[in-house]
């Protein structure tokens, strides 16, 4: 039975170096559904410094958990390889995660050499990067100077005693909100915080969260409760669908529809009817956007994934380590993405199966990323 680590093979690596790959200048490739790939979200580590109940609950990441050893990580030097043979291939949105990302050191130098990348059409890449905010009141001004473009925080809730209950580790609030703060002064925008609504858990804290960074300048965006991987236990039950959270914020503040800015926008954006700012909606379990989808996953020792809720990767790190040329590896990443035909969140929608999201085999989301 495949774990989060299991790996589909890939061809053999002697042959693939004597194998002709098309690599024309500028034209996307395409997955078997015409999808393009956009957009890259790098994983650089598997560990957090925060025990989330939906993401690492403590009673299963542990003190004894087994986290990726240090040696088996990327180093700096393969991530910005792999960056610049991904962007080869059309990617113009770099998003970096974990785990924590900001827990690895010197990732400032990682984001400077991400900077000085540059799109098919000679454009600087969209590179931003999601974070629990713990340590951001600190780093955001060095994150920016480096050539960060903007930062994504997780926050779940206003009522500090929730937060910290959820969090697991007594992280207060208010060091979060000054990370944020932080960040907008620096430039680190548009600032997005991303908030997963649990029902049962957090979903009293929708209003309040709507009305704190209206008119902010910061958009604001809710997620559903997803059944990523299986350790969070998960459950239809615990799900918030996000037609009922618009229903009740347009209830006090008045709401309406935007057009998407990209291709393969995952939320729904909407827009306080008073000019007050921007609000969105990720609807995750209730809403799939398979048939959009440009994004595509590496995680911290150098699998690439083609779907969150993906079971095996393809192991590139395999290909550096084997000495193959950048001709080679970016050949095999096109051959990939061209292979696929992920749709999992569409194939649920129609399954007839129990509420629990208890699926075998599949990658968590603390060690690819969100």
């Amino acid at each position: 039975m495949l774990n989060a680590l299991d790996t589909i093979p890939l061809i053999d690596l002697m042959a693939v170096s004597h194998m002709n790959y098309d690599q024309t200048s500028g034209l996307s490739i395409l997955d078997q559904r015409g999808r393009p790939l956009r957009d890259l979200r790098i994983s650089l580590t598997d560990r957090c410094n925060f025990r989330c109940v939906y993401c690492m609950p403590r009673e299963v990441f542990s003190r004894d958990h087994a986290y990726l050893p240090s040696g088996a990580l990327l180093s700096f030097e393969e991530i910005e390889r792999l960056a610049r043979l991904f962007v080869s291939q059309g990617v113009e949105k770099i998003r970096l995660t974990g785990g924590e990302p900001l827990i690895r050191k010197n990732i400032e130098s990682l984001i400077e050499r991400l900077a000085s990348i540059r799109t098919l059409s000679g454009n600087p890449l969209d590179l931003t990067l999601t974070t629990n905010g713990s340590l951001l009141a600190r780093k955001a001004k060095g994150l920016r100077d480096a050539g960060l473009s903007r930062v994504t925080v997780s926050l779940d809730a206003l009522d500090d005693l929730l937060f910290q209950r959820m969090n697991d580790v007594g992280y207060p609030l208010a060091s979060v909100l000054d990370g944020i703060e932080q960040a907008q002064a620096v430039g680190l925008t548009p600032l997005k915080i991303n908030m997963v609504v649990k029902r049962g858990t957090n979903e009293q804290e929708v209003l309040p969260m709507a009305r704190y960074f209206r008119s902010s300048g910061i958009i604001l965006r809710f997620i559903e409760y997803m059944d990523v991987g299986t350790s969070n236990g998960w459950n239809m039950g615990e799900v918030m669908p996000s037609e009922q959270i618009i229903s009740q914020i347009n209830h006090e503040f008045p709401l309406r529809p935007l057009e998407p800015t990209v291709e393969g926008e995952t939320a729904q954006r909407w827009a306080y009817a008073d000019g007050s700012g921007e609000v969105g909606f990720i609807a995750s379990v209730t809403g799939a956007f398979c048939g959009s989808c440009t994004r595509a996953r590496l995680s911290a020792d150098g699998k690439l994934y083609l779907c969150l809720f993906a079971s095996a990767g393809h192991d590139l790190r395999a290909l550096i380590h084997g000495g193959m040329s950048d001709q080679v590896i970016s050949g095999e990443i096109a051959s990939i993405w061209r292979g696929r035909s992920n749709r999992y969140s569409e194939l649920r929608r129609s399954e007839v199966r129990p509420h629990t999201g208890r699926a075998s085999g599949r990658i968590e989301m603390s060690y690819v990323g969100g």
